[in-house]
This record gives C-alpha cells, structure tokens and sequence, in this order.
C-alpha cells in the first residue's frame, strides 16, 4: 500500500508541474540500492547482498530496467540494461555514481532519448566558444551541454551534463533541466522509504 500511495503521490506533483509535463517527455530517473539478502539458500551461494538497479517512468507511474546484479561493484560499471530501458522521447536521470566519460559518449549517440546526469566534482571542464564544454583530458574527452546550479540550504553545488537541445521540441532551459534533477532526489529520496 505503501508504494501504491507513493506512486499516486507522484502522479499529482507531476501534473501540478506543468514545466515537467511539457512537450510530453517522460522523466525517466534510474537509481541502484544495495539489498541485504536473508536467503540461506542465496547465503550458502556466497550471496550476501544484491545491487538493484531500476527505473521509473514518471508519466506512466511504470518501472522498468529492473536488473539485479549478485556482487560488488560501482554504478558506473553496471546499470546499462536500465539505462537502455529509457522510453523513447524520454529523459533518464541519474546520480553521479552513473558517471563516466564512456557513458557519457554512448548516451550522446541516441536519439529520441535524451538524459541527465550529475558528474562527478573531479571532472576537468573546458568552456568552448560555442557555450558547450569539453569535460575529460586527452582523447577522453567529450563534448557536452553542461548545467550548474547549486541548492542554497545545503550548500551543495550540482553540475549535470545532457544531450537536451535549448531550442526545439525537445528543448528545455538551464532551469528546467536543473527541476529535472531535483524531482529526481525527491524521487530517490521517497523510493528509500
């Protein structure tokens, strides 16, 4: 029931939030979590822990991506099945844990899926006449639309990369872009519960 609520909730919020709702892109984000297992069957495996990766599709209130990976390891190693469960003209979103220069490049090259995604602090950038950056050093790098903004009460700053145009159908401003990764830590936030 509890879940149920949580998706009705987000329902709400998101018609209220017409910005999001525009031109009927479906927000997309995609988070992992840790699931301590209590199966003696998986334990005497050597199973002690799963990562769960998984997406939910803001529009429809749909999960989907759903993969589950036996062992330890970083996002951004894992998690390209889900990542390739976005809708098409759909956003995915995703933490920094999800950052790579290769992922990066690879999210570029898809078209009617845009994303959003936090970078890590440690990311060299270069701004370029053109207002795009190069992040990277050497031949990784890449070329990107980059978005900073910084949340006040916690002092935090957020630096995104995306493949969101600023013009068009599908285009979205800094603000909006920056909306698309709050309603993500919202979104996370409640899956936790």
């Amino acid at each position: 029931m509890v879940f149920y609520n949580l998706f009705i909730d987000l329902r709400k919020s998101l018609n209220k939030n017409q910005k999001i709702g525009k031109n009927k892109l479906a927000l997309f984000p995609i988070d992992s979590t840790i699931v301590t297992l209590t199966s003696k069957l998986l334990w005497s495996q050597g199973f002690h822990q799963v990562k769960l990766f998984s997406g939910l599709n803001l529009l429809t209130a749909e999960p989907g991506g759903i993969m589950i990976h036996f062992g330890q390891g970083h996002d951004s190693k894992y998690g390209d099945s889900t990542i390739e469960s976005t809708p098409d003209k759909g956003v995915s979103v995703m933490d920094r844990g999800f950052s790579s220069l290769a992922r990066i490049q690879n999210l570029k090259t898809k078209e009617n899926r845009y994303f959003v995604l936090r970078i890590n602090n440690n990311f060299k950038l270069e701004m370029l006449e053109d207002g795009q950056y190069i992040i990277g050093t050497g031949k990784d790098q890449v070329k990107v639309r980059l978005v900073n903004f910084c949340d006040l009460e916690t002092k935090t700053e957020f630096r995104l990369v995306t493949n969101l145009p600023e013009t068009g159908e599908a285009g979205r401003s800094n603000e909006e872009i920056a909306d698309f990764y709050r309603l993500f830590e919202v979104t996370v936030r409640e899956w936790s519960l």
